[in-house]
């Protein structure tokens, strides 16, 4: 099985691709965009780190982010997506159109496409739809055994972009492959 799970933004998307049979971290490959240089070209273990494409309008970050992100869906067979949160502020009309560039494309390939609300990624994580991200980050240590933010980001104190992306994209595609085998 060839797997995505989606955590889109404008700011750090990230991809989780599972491929194999038992879902597990080990068959986990995540890749992500970043704008911060000290977390750009990081290949840690299956994690990808690359610098955002250049753009000049925000259609072509659109674009490009989306064409990133389609060349990394390349054979797979079904994708999750992280819905929008209602509860947003700020260039939520931005977030809607860049996310719209990708949710075309994805439909343009033919691949399947099921959209998770936030709160439900949460809980299925957590146990709790409101969950922050040190819990989220609690509950991936727990499950993973992988201390994603000590490797990445060890100079924080807080759980921030990429680790909290490269966390919600593992639980999307999860909660995506219990979906499938569960139907």
């Amino acid at each position: 099985m060839l797997i995505a799970g989606i955590d889109y933004s404008l700011c750090g998307p990230c991809i989780c691709v599972f491929n194999g049979t038992l879902f597990s971290f080990k068959h986990c490959t995540f890749y992500y965009l970043t704008d911060i240089k000290k977390y750009t070209d990081i290949q840690v273990q299956n994690i990808f780190g690359e610098r955002f494409l250049d753009y000049n309008t925000d259609m072509e970050r659109y674009e490009t982010i989306a064409d990133w992100a389609m060349e990394i869906l390349i054979g797979v067979e079904q994708i999750g997506l992280e819905g929008y949160s209602f509860n947003s502020t700020g260039r939520v009309f931005n977030i809607a159109e860049n996310t719209g560039v990708l949710k075309y494309k994805i439909y343009q390939a033919g691949t399947p496409l099921t959209i998770f609300p936030p709160q439900e990624i949460k809980k299925y994580a957590t146990g709790k739809g409101n969950s922050d991200k040190e819990v989220m980050y609690k509950s991936f240590l727990l499950e993973t055994g992988f201390p994603v933010k000590d490797v990445i980001a060890p100079d924080k104190k807080a759980v921030c972009s990429p680790v909290s992306d490269i966390i919600d994209s593992y639980f999307i595609c999860k909660k995506l492959y219990d979906t499938i085998t569960y139907c």
